[in-house]
């Protein structure tokens, strides 16, 4: 069966797949260009995320939007998301069944895209979509591909907030990323 977006956001809206739907406040569904070629796939909303029903909102949207506007790019022309639609109480990892019952509405986004890059923001969604054994230190900025789609991960914002070295190195991640959707295209 195909969804269109409409349907994938009423399905969300309305999910009870797991114990998340009882304490979000608002699911957040991905944001962006629905023909963009760049994918950003992080774990889970935030707090700040969850009141909003927006990604990359506060503190950590202010670090992706500046990563994006180094690289003469704009949230309008790319897609954001998580791979959790509800916030993780306390900001813990996602659980196993958490990211099993919501992985299914990042199946319908991705298959709708259809994007050329699909950039991993965290260790988490690296491990979840490039490899269980990924590791974002070591690997960060390195490509896999998978059905005509290239796949990276960098640093999520959250880490460089906590250890703003890692900008410098994020930025360079993500003038990698433009110039492979160039490639791509």
């Amino acid at each position: 069966m195909q969804h269109t977006w409409e349907e994938i956001k009423r399905h969300i809206m309305t999910c009870t797949g797991c114990p998340l739907s009882r304490t979000r406040h608002r699911p957040v569904i991905g944001r962006g260009d629905y023909q963009a070629d760049i994918m950003l796939i992080a774990e889970a909303p935030g707090a700040q995320e969850d009141q909003q029903g927006i990604p990359f909102v506060g503190r950590s949207g202010e670090i992706l939007d500046n990563l994006l506007r180094d690289c003469a790019l704009r949230r309008e022309e790319i897609y954001i998301t998580n791979i959790l639609k509800c916030h993780p109480p306390g900001n813990r990892d996602p659980k196993e069944e958490e990211k099993e019952a919501c992985f299914p509405y990042l199946k319908y986004e991705t298959f709708l895209l259809k994007p050329h890059v699909i950039v991993c923001l965290g260790r988490v969604a690296a491990q979840r979509i490039i490899s269980p054994d990924f590791k974002i230190t070591g690997q960060h900025g390195t490509w896999t591909y998978r059905k005509n789609c290239a796949l990276t991960a960098t640093y999520h914002p959250s880490a460089i907030l906590r250890d703003p070295s890692k900008y410098e190195i994020a930025r360079a991640d993500f003038e990698e990323i433009v110039k492979k959707r160039t490639a791509q295209n």
